[in-house]
């Protein structure tokens, strides 16, 4: 840890039984830290006088650097301390949300290009345009369909490079036993809910009623909260490639081709009947699938298309 060009080293409880009475004498200041809260800021020569007005006596016979250990024991020992597992993932949320807020270009360039996106399709597909209650109309609500699909998937990319450029700090601080691995993943979930719900409607309110889906509040619903279980299904499933591939090029590799799986089994380019029969698990694999079949159920089981 020490062989590394760096600008400050935060050394805990560095020198614990090391410094000798003189060695202590020479000390200008001291910062005395107890269960990670400043107990005592101050010049050296004030430190006795302090604890000892806070109620704190120095044995006979003994130092002052025993002292000061004493001090922060018994202090330790009266706090109400917070679990590990509550402070593992407290502080890797808080750096997760600090990282997102450094990233926060690239969120907002992705909600711009949500935006684009969502205006070339609501004027593709307008609903000024599009009929609905026959079997050759249903294929243009299909595509709109699949078209916002493919959408929700390719827009969370960014988080396969976002996962590959902080793995080896992972791999770092976990081999160095700061924190176990759901520690550190668990905030990255958690962060990316709100972003799912944030961009999933955006798309959902400049599309659904402008395409002309089903005029229905309930099925407009029921279309966001697919949405968003698409959206977060592609988010973990970057995560989970970069995570196996560990470096930008495989990464991207096998980002690439599990996409192509993804279409080609996911029930639309090719038909659920037109997959053979050795390649059928692929269909019920897909994550794909699943979103399609639900976004279509909710959209083709309403009353207008019931002739």
């Amino acid at each position: 840890m020490l062989v590394r060009l760096a600008k400050a080293f935060f050394m805990d409880e560095i020198s614990t039984g090391l410094p000798a009475p003189e060695t202590y004498e020479l000390f200008d200041d001291v910062i005395l830290l107890s269960d990670g809260q400043i107990v005592y800021e101050g010049a050296r020569e004030d430190v006795h006088h302090f604890f000892v007005y806070m109620g704190f006596k120095c044995p006979e016979r003994k130092g002052i650097v025993y002292f000061l250990q004493e001090v922060t024991s018994k202090n330790d020992q009266n706090q109400n301390t917070e679990s590990r597992t509550w402070s593992f993932f407290r502080a890797c949320f808080a750096r997760e949300w600090l990282l997102m807020k450094r990233s926060s270009f690239v969120y907002i360039f992705k909600t711009t290009q949500i935006t684009i996106m969502a205006t070339i399709a609501l004027t593709v597909f307008l609903r000024m345009e599009m009929k609905a209650g026959t079997m050759a109309d249903s294929s243009k609500f299909l595509g709109a369909l699949f078209f916002s699909l493919i959408n929700a998937m390719f827009n969370v990319m960014k988080e396969l490079a976002m996962t590959v450029f902080r793995l080896h700090v992972f791999f770092k601080q976990r081999d160095s036993l700061f924190y176990p691995a759901w520690a550190f993943s668990l905030p990255i979930g958690v962060l990316r809910v709100p972003i799912s719900v944030m961009e999933s409607g955006l798309w959902i309110v400049l599309t659904y009623y402008s395409i002309g889906f089903a005029p229905s509040p309930a099925r407009f619903f029921k279309q966001f909260q697919a949405f968003i279980g698409v959206h977060q299904m592609a988010l973990s499933l970057f995560r989970f490639i970069a995570a196996a591939g560990r470096t930008q090029v495989i990464a991207n590799t096998l980002g690439s081709f599990t996409l192509l799986l993804v279409f080609v089994q996911g029930g639309f380019v090719v038909a659920k009947d037109g997959i053979q029969d050795w390649m059928i698990w692929g269909y019920y694999i897909s994550p794909m699938m699943y979103g399609q079949n639900a976004i279509a159920i909710d959209e083709f089981l309403s009353e207008r298309w019931n002739t």
